[in-house]
């Protein structure tokens, strides 16, 4: 299995869950699964063109997928994967 942490922003599709797992393959497929076992999280991570939204970094093993090959990146058996939202502010 994949280990995904789930930020608290997004557990209401989890039941509030803060790891949940899915099958290895890329990150498009375990996006998939997510979607598939929590309705309506995939919406939050891909926009409509299919792409991982900007304001959502993903991690595969504190590895960002943006320079890991996106969502093409493979996700092993094992792997722990972190959907952490960007976070802006300042003064």
């Amino acid at each position: 299995m994949v280990n995904v942490r789930v930020p608290t922003i997004l557990r209401s599709y989890t039941s509030g869950a803060a790891e949940v797992g899915c099958e290895p393959g890329t990150l498009r497929e375990v996006i998939t699964s997510l979607e598939a076992a929590y309705p309506g999280i995939g919406g939050r991570l891909l926009d409509d063109g299919g792409k991982l939204r900007r304001f959502v970094n993903v991690y595969v093993n504190e590895e960002d997928v943006r320079f890991a090959g996106g969502l093409d990146a493979f996700v092993p058996e094992g792997a722990h994967v972190s959907i952490i939202p960007a976070v802006a502010g300042g003064a």
